[in-house]
């Protein structure tokens, strides 16, 4: 069952971008691929920076998607889409990552790594080619992670006298800072 309030923005916009590729491929049933595609696309997603952090080119990587989903069963003028059982399984397993990670929310790097996870479907196959496993996204992740640690640990500059001068005035014409 889809939790879609327990997923993130993002994750939950990777999903309709996904129903929306397979509904433009005429695939009636939404898979993995569809998946991949859209959080690949992204383009202020945190799967595009992995990929580059992999080194794999996402111009290449789009290629091999597409080729995927052309092998995919085309149906035209169907009425309704389902999901798959594979991409059930992937959100499935996102919210089992999203768990280990002691996140509330699923996010693009859970069904990411959710579709790295697939030893047997194209879409997991796909990333094992160009070298992104489950393994190599998770070093990739904590890399990225610890970055950005060390980026909050380099201290700030002191905040200027005058702004603080200027929120003292504010709360004393606002009355907080009454004198007695």
């Amino acid at each position: 069952m889809l939790r879609f309030e327990k997923m993130t923005v993002k994750a939950q916009q990777a999903v309709q971008s996904a129903q929306e590729i397979a509904a433009r491929h005429e695939n009636q049933q939404i898979e993995p691929v569809h998946l991949l595609a859209s959080l690949a696309a992204q383009p202020d997603g945190v799967v595009s920076p992995l990929l580059a952090r992999l080194g794999i080119r996402s111009e290449g990587l789009a290629q091999e998607i597409e080729r995927e989903i052309g092998r995919l069963p085309k149906v035209q003028g169907f009425a309704q889409q389902h999901m798959g059982r594979p991409l059930n399984d992937v959100l499935e397993h996102a919210f089992h990552e999203a768990d280990s990670f002691k996140d509330e929310y699923v996010s693009t790097e859970h069904l990411f790594l959710a579709i790295a996870g697939l030893d047997r479907d194209p879409a997991g196959q796909l990333l094992q080619r160009q070298g992104a496993s489950h393994q190599a996204i998770l070093r990739a992740l904590t890399e990225c992670a610890e970055h950005s640690a060390s980026l909050r640990r380099i201290p700030r500059p002191p905040t200027p006298r005058w702004k603080n001068m200027r929120a003292t005035s504010r709360n004393w014409l606002a009355g907080k800072n009454s004198i007695r």
